[in-house]
């Protein structure tokens, strides 16, 4: 077949030349990012690629970076105890995320209970962490990302993922928020 045969070349518009925003920045980032994993199709890639056109732009504040590293850890695995990029509980993920984004908070979901400033939920901004009943009991965090998504590590079995603060789980479980000091 020779070459082109088969392309339609009806109409060339030209492309208008822009400064690209960070919004598009970062969606090209995450969508090479999916591409480059060979798993565009895969519930992980889709997960980054909806949240990532509902996340507020990252900028300089510590709770930005601190969502955005966390949301760079969806498809890591959950483990027990875990605190880096081989493996993390809820807590972990936060933690880990803060000290990347250059502040220190405190490890486990109690503290961060303790450690926070309670925020109204129609006060949430991007990085502030997400405290949810589950089984009886205060024991999960996640961090909000902003378009009420949040990004966690659920449990068990489970990957990093993002989740909505709209779906009658975690909207029933939602306890408060906190914005570290």
């Amino acid at each position: 077949m020779p070459y082109g045969a088969g392309v339609s070349c009806r109409k060339v518009v030209p492309m208008i030349a822009q400064q690209p925003s960070k919004i598009s920045i970062f969606a090209l980032a995450i969508t090479v990012l999916a591409l480059l994993s060979a798993c565009s199709s895969s519930p992980v890639a889709e997960a980054r690629q909806q949240a990532a056109g509902s996340m507020n732009v990252p900028g300089p504040g510590a709770g930005q970076r601190a969502a955005r590293i966390a949301f760079e850890q969806v498809g890591v695995p959950y483990r027990y105890g875990g605190s880096g990029p081989g493996g993390f509980d809820c807590s972990g993920l936060v933690h880990y995320s803060y000290a990347r984004a250059g502040m220190r908070v405190p490890r486990t979901t109690g503290q961060l209970w303790s450690g926070t400033q309670p925020v109204a939920r129609k006060d949430l901004q991007t990085g502030d962490v997400l405290f949810f009943n589950v089984d009886g009991k205060m024991s999960h965090v996640g961090l909000y990302l902003g378009e009420r998504q949040f990004v966690h590590a659920p449990s068990s079995g489970k990957v990093v993922s993002v989740a909505s603060l709209d779906s009658p789980y975690y909207g029933n479980a939602f306890v408060r928020a906190g914005r570290p000091r």
